[in-house]
């Protein structure tokens, strides 16, 4: 399960729809299930199907997280198109142990779907999203 409060929901569909038509990406940290604190990062493929996170902008948030006691829960991004669904290429490229991923689909941007994942034996497994 993914705890996920209103406020941090909020930021990264705002997040999305900003960058919208290329994808967001970021970083959830808290604590457990529980995230408390969201880093919005640079697409630096700038593509509207891919995305890599910048480097600096990664190292800097995961040195902020963890001045404050926070772990790294997850990885977002957005499909500014498609649902949210784990893609082959996501997949293909979610190799960090432990990591849960959370897509925030804009298909339809009136009705953001947001859906949480974490990864098995190579393959999703949709973790539930509570909204608090």
């Amino acid at each position: 399960m993914i705890i996920l409060p209103s406020d941090v929901l909020a930021d990264m569909v705002d997040h999305a729809r900003q960058a919208a038509p290329i994808e967001a990406c970021g970083l959830l940290a808290g604590t457990g299930s529980t995230v408390e604190r969201i880093y919005r990062l640079t697409n630096v493929e700038r593509s509207p199907e891919h995305f890599s996170l910048d480097p600096r902008e990664q190292f800097a948030a995961v040195k902020d997280a963890r001045g404050r006691r926070l772990e790294i829960l997850a990885l977002y991004h957005s499909h500014p198109a498609t649902p949210a669904r784990m893609s082959a290429e996501d997949l293909r490229l979610a190799f960090t142990p432990g990591i849960r991923y959370v897509i925030v689909s804009l298909a339809d941007p009136n009705r953001p779907v947001i859906k949480g994942f974490s990864v098995s034996n190579g393959q999703p497994v949709e973790e539930p999203v509570l909204i608090t």
